[in-house]
């Protein structure tokens, strides 16, 4: 058995994880956003509160309106800032850095499942990205992207589709 405390806590699988603390306060106050009574002001005021603080500690911008699938992964937080009208479908990735917000005009985007967003990239408007599609770091979407894709640049534009319907990044 190691000494080590870094060794010791990577063992143990108690990992510091603020985004899944700011996520499970995103939840906690949707959960009870339509309910009424003290109970739930309450307990709404509470899950703002720790939204708020988990906001601050991961240095994201993330609406507590905002409607997160299940299994949404963010490796590195910092910079994220999702629109309370956006859509994050299931399994998704967004890397630092990422916006989900709207233009001038009124909407959000809309992404679908087991969508990657790399570092940088920006997806802005009334926009739908399909499932499995992939958006390369930096790029600029101002367009919807069909499944299974891979766009790139700025403004993206559809480097490659993929049309078996299999979702992955390139090895």
């Amino acid at each position: 058995m190691s000494s080590d405390p870094a060794e010791a806590k990577e063992q143990s699988g108690n990992e510091w994880r603020p985004v899944d603390s700011l996520v499970a306060s995103i939840r906690m106050y949707q959960r009870y956003r339509e309910q009424a009574g003290l109970r739930a002001r309450l307990l709404r005021r509470a899950a703002r509160i720790t939204h708020a603080f988990w906001s601050i500690v991961t240095a994201s911008d993330i609406r507590p309106q905002a409607r997160l699938g299940q299994g949404l992964r963010m490796p590195h937080p910092t910079g994220v800032v999702i629109h309370h009208d956006a859509v994050i479908g299931d399994d998704c990735i967004l890397m630092q850095q990422v916006t989900i917000g709207q233009l001038t005009k009124p909407g959000a985007p809309v992404l679908g499942c087991n969508v990657y967003v790399g570092a940088g990239a920006k997806v802005l408007g009334a926009i739908t990205i399909g499932d499995g599609a992939r958006i390369g770091a930096n790029a600029v979407v101002l367009t919807s992207l069909p499944p299974h894709c891979t766009a790139i640049g700025i403004p993206a534009r559809i480097v490659r589709t993929d049309d078996s319907g299999q979702d992955g990044i390139a090895q």
